[in-house]
């Protein structure tokens, strides 16, 4: 079949007149002999977009290689399947966020589920991610689906996951992705997507499910005279134009928080992202509507959940700063959550795990060290970290946090705030602030300094090639610091299985991982120094002059 053959036979199926429209003028431009038009078609259907750990992820737009009712319905009908092979009574729980068409392929995927012979609940309108992760475990379904892109651009959506029964509500990983790749792919080349079939009688969770998302999640601050242990700060929240609000205002709420004051521009989910170039927390100028507001309200804090609220962004009053706010990165705040948990641990009497995924900061490491606890390394992901067994805290660098294992096994925006608030309220009552206890924190383990270099490229075939010179020919020194020794991941590593992953360590114990973005157009570079000499100021400069040193040199090599 031609690449105008696969085209057409991709419209006559769609169902969706903007996106058929759509391809039916790139069609009459390419038989027209538009030069534009027949590369448009081919990088459109010469690959697909594959399923993976990370489910489905691409930008919206006709075509076997973009997210479009057609790609969702074949890929439910190829999980549906998939389900149907490992269990003969399998249910599914599905939720969506408020990105374009996130509810129309939640409904799709719905219909498609309960023609298949699968029992389907959609959650009863969008919902945060962590609400979905949750309902996996608390509905006790064989999975979930959850439709989002969560922090990614706005013209993009995608399609996580998760399994229950042994797996725990966890995101699929290896092998089973392939399983269900195969399965999808299947489905897509025997099978015109209007010869499915479909049934309406799937459904809908009632408001049960949420208020047991809420209820669990507000207790995980001190209540009543717990509560009295803490001071209310003012904080201001953002949900970024995101679906975090509604449940994070009921969660704060339950568990006695001061009412936040709100970015307005931002609270209502919106997935045009009418106010920022990229719906991400760490992306340059995301957070400036919040600083703006925090500083007319007068607040002590900002609280920020990513658009699909499984990410948690902190900042505190900085009047060193630009806008005089300063965002923790997320391996501080990874930090201060895990010091926070191995003291609950440790007061409680109990043995568990902490964890975290390579590319975050070693400060976890040392905090389970001096408190006499297990750590483990992961691979990148929250797929991975959820799955460390007797887990009891997990972060990745990347804002994402789990601090309640037992209730979701996944990131969550919205728990890690709530623990964060907690925090920052117990520090008041003592008459001190976050910045206080990361130098606390520094004090006690010693500083941890980070940067991540991040390459966004239009030409793909670059991220191989940038992985390929780095291993055919790894630096013996970067920016004058010399490279000790180097790990390569790419037929496993230790403990880990094959990945595409360089880890270089430095003379002094510094260390820079390259890898590409599992989910974007990226390579990542992500480097990590510490230090232990001197007092905090004078550690805190160390280790920054040392990733700064590394960062430059890191660049160099790769952009």
């Amino acid at each position: 079949m031609t690449t105008l053959d696969a085209a057409k036979a991709w419209r006559d199926q769609d169902p969706d007149p903007v996106t058929r429209a759509e391809l039916e003028t790139i069609i009459e431009d390419a038989e027209a002999g538009d030069a534009a038009a027949v590369a448009a078609l081919h990088d459109r259907f010469d690959s697909r977009l594959a399923f993976g750990t990370a489910g489905l992820r691409g930008e919206l737009g006709a075509g076997s290689n973009r997210m479009n009712r057609v790609l969702v319905t074949q890929a439910a009908a190829g999980l549906a399947r998939f389900l149907l092979g490992r269990e003969s009574h399998p249910s599914i729980v599905i939720g969506y966020d408020g990105r374009v068409n996130s509810d129309v392929f939640a409904r799709d995927t719905a219909e498609i589920m309960a023609g298949a012979g699968v029992r389907a609940i959609l959650l009863p309108r969008m919902m945060p991610t962590p609400v979905l992760a949750f309902a996996v475990r608390h509905l006790g379904v064989s999975a979930g689906v959850m439709v989002t892109a969560s922090h990614n651009p706005p013209r993009d959506n995608g399609y996580k996951v998760y399994l229950g029964g042994r797996d725990h509500g966890s995101q699929i990983v290896s092998p089973v992705d392939a399983e269900i790749h195969e399965a999808i792919v299947d489905v897509a080349s025997t099978t015109s997507i209007d010869q499915l079939p479909r049934s309406s009688e799937f459904e809908v969770s009632g408001e049960e499910v949420v208020d047991a998302y809420v209820a669990a999640t507000a207790a995980l601050a001190p209540h009543g005279e717990g509560a009295a242990l803490r001071v209310p700060v003012p904080f201001v929240y953002t949900a970024l134009h995101g679906v975090g609000w509604e449940v994070a205002q009921r969660v704060f709420r339950e568990a006695e928080f001061a009412e936040p004051t709100v970015v307005a521009e931002q609270i209502e989910p919106d997935g045009a992202f009418p106010t920022v170039a990229f719906p991400n927390p760490e992306e340059p100028g995301a957070m400036d509507l919040s600083f703006a507001t925090a500083t007319r309200a007068g607040a002590q804090l900002i609280i920020a959940n990513d658009p699909d609220a499984d990410r948690l962004a902190v900042a505190i009053p900085d009047a060193d700063a630009a806008e005089g706010w300063r965002r923790l990165s997320g391996n501080e705040v990874g930090a201060l959550l895990g010091w926070r948990a191995a003291e609950r641990l440790q007061r409680e009497g109990r043995m568990a795990k902490l964890a975290a995924s390579i590319v975050s900061s070693p400060a976890l490491s040392e905090v389970a060290k001096a408190h006499g606890l297990s750590y483990s390394d992961t691979l990148t992901g929250f797929k991975w970290v959820s799955r460390v067994g007797g887990l009891a805290y997990g972060f990745e660098e990347a804002l994402g946090y789990l601090v309640d294992p037992e209730k979701v096994r996944d990131k969550d925006g919205i728990s890690a705030a709530v623990d964060l608030l907690a925090l920052v309220g117990e520090l008041a009552a003592e008459g001190r602030t976050l910045e206080d206890h990361q130098r606390a924190f520094d004090e006690r383990f010693g500083a941890f300094a980070s940067a991540q270099v991040s390459l966004r490229v239009t030409d793909l075939a670059r991220i191989p090639a940038i992985m390929a010179a780095l291993r055919d020919a790894p630096p013996a020194s970067i920016n004058g610091v010399r490279v000790s020794q180097v790990d390569d991941f790419i037929r496993g590593f230790g403990v880990f299985p094959a990945s595409d992953i360089l880890r270089f360590w430095m003379d002094g114990g510094a260390r820079v991982i390259v890898r590409p973005s599992g989910t974007e157009p990226k390579v990542k570079v992500y480097i990590d120094a510490s230090s232990t000499e001197g007092g905090v100021d004078e550690r805190r400069a160390a280790a920054e002059a040392e990733v700064a040193a590394l960062e430059e040199g890191m660049r160099a090599l790769i952009v």
